[in-house]
């Protein structure tokens, strides 16, 4: 159970599903650590109470934007908030400063464009949905203030979306750097950057070491 919530007869709940991973239910018997749960989906559960998590009631049906705003931060209050958001084709949700992306697996143009970039440039993070050009931007803004590098790290399970992240977050530090075309015909700033991704990604997904190619001078 989430540290600090009382369980209680009547309390809402989520309960571990083989089936579902997770359930939402209301309490109807206690019994030590042992907890009978009637599950909206028409399934009755008992759980061990340290498999148990109290159902934050006050979050809105359409999610929150930043799962901070959570009365109760744990896996399936955030797989719950996740959901009701990508229903909605809204694939970018924050915790903090961090944003989490949701692979939609289709196109969403108007999310991408000029306009956008314009849009996020100078505002912080939160003052806008969330977005990969706000972190970008944020990152970037950091760098000139401070004048010290920034890093972002984008993290993922294979099909995450993460390559597209990286294309997100590359055109937005691109836009801001200058993409205008250069005399003579040569390849843009934007251009320059994009066509590095893959060579970063290469260095990314190779399983062999310098070492291995270089022998015991390296």
């Amino acid at each position: 159970m989430t540290v600090g919530a009382k369980i209680a007869v009547g309390s809402h709940v989520w309960v571990e599903d083989p089936d579902q991973s997770w359930l939402d239910g209301e309490v109807v018997e206690v019994n030590g650590d042992k907890i009978k749960v009637n599950c909206t989906s028409g399934k009755t559960a008992v759980a061990n109470a340290a498999n148990v998590h109290a159902q934050d009631l006050e979050a809105p049906p359409e999610g929150v934007d930043d799962m901070t705003k959570l009365a109760y931060l744990h896996e399936p209050g955030v797989l719950y908030n996740l959901k009701c958001r990508y229903n909605m084709n809204e694939i970018y949700t924050y915790t903090g400063n961090i944003l989490i992306a949701v692979n939609p697996f289709q196109r969403l143009p108007h999310l991408y464009n000029d306009n956008m970039m314009e849009k996020y440039k100078g505002m912080a993070i939160g003052e806008l949905s969330p977005h990969p050009y706000a972190i970008a931007d944020n990152a970037y803004r950091q760098m000139i203030k401070e004048d010290i590098s920034q890093a972002i790290l984008v993290s993922g399970e294979s099909g995450a979306g993460k390559t597209e992240s990286t294309k997100s977050l590359m055109t937005y530090l691109a836009y801001m750097g200058g993409s205008v075309g250069v005399e003579g015909g040569k390849r843009t700033v934007e251009q320059q950057v994009l066509e590095s991704s893959p060579v970063l990604e290469a260095f990314g997904n190779a399983k062999t070491s310098l070492r291995q190619i270089c022998g015991d001078s390296v």
